[in-house]
């Protein structure tokens, strides 16, 4: 079955979500039973000190580990029973990948490094120019899409790796510690970026440490030893809803 509430049915629905790792005889309960609904056009930040299992969150949000126990639905899928190659296929088509050291290929363009996703999904060379161009316009680089990475600041490093994670249309962007590696002044101009992209409808989650970076989302859930201490709107959306999502 599928979570309850038809009309009104999260994108993300977690229960009772867990994660054990063993060492040696020791137990480490890296996430213990959380609960978590997100619905789509949300803005969450994730935080919690060193520890707390905000990255072990995240990584199952992305799909990228399975969870001991609970369940996770992603889009009315239970994700959390896939096997590795269904999860890559999610990852592919469902999920958008901001990381604090972009992950770009040094020797390719920035319209290379976008493309890379569609490469994967298997869309033809003209969709992929198309949609990758599309992207690029998105965060404001298109100028840029010929410029290899060592030739781009960390700023504009990290536009290219936002509008990698947007050229599949994904269900959400999950951005770790989008800003960790730039200036106050540049992590301002990205957080900008995810405020543009959020107020166009798009499902945005943000793993950080930092207030000021969290400040931005509409809500907050706070991790402490692997539960949700703390889950609250913090900027209440006002008027009319978000416009439908853009897609590329």
């Amino acid at each position: 079955m599928t979570p309850e509430g038809a009309g009104g049915r999260p994108l993300i629905h977690v229960r009772g979500l867990t994660k054990v790792y063993r060492m040696g005889s020791e137990e480490i309960h890296a996430l213990d039973g959380v609960d978590l609904d997100i619905h789509r056009g949300e803005y969450v930040a994730v935080m919690g000190p060193s520890g707390s299992g905000k990255s072990t969150l995240m990584n199952l949000l992305g799909c990228l580990d399975s969870p001991t126990a609970g369940e996770y639905w992603l889009n009315d899928r239970q994700v959390s029973r896939l096997d590795d190659d269904e999860l890559a296929r999610v990852r592919n088509r469902e999920i958008g990948f901001v990381f604090q050291t972009f992950n770009l290929l040094p020797r390719a363009t920035a319209l290379h490094n976008v493309e890379l996703p569609l490469v994967y999904a298997g869309a033809s060379s003209g969709e992929r120019l198309e949609r990758a161009r599309a992207a690029l316009r998105a965060v404001d680089l298109e100028d840029r899409a010929n410029h290899r990475p060592n030739e781009l600041s960390g700023g504009q490093r990290q536009r290219v790796a936002i509008a990698r994670a947007l050229v599949t249309d994904p269900s959400i962007i999950l951005a770790d510690e989008p800003t960790g590696n730039l200036d106050s002044k540049t992590s301002a101009e990205i957080m900008s970026v995810f405020d543009q992209l959020q107020a166009t409808g798009n499902t945005i989650i943000v793993v950080t440490h930092e207030a000021d970076i969290a400040a931005h989302a509409r809500r907050e859930v706070f991790l402490l030893d692997g539960k949700i201490e703390r889950d609250e709107i913090t900027s209440p959306a006002v008027g009319a809803p978000p416009a439908p999502r853009v897609t590329l």
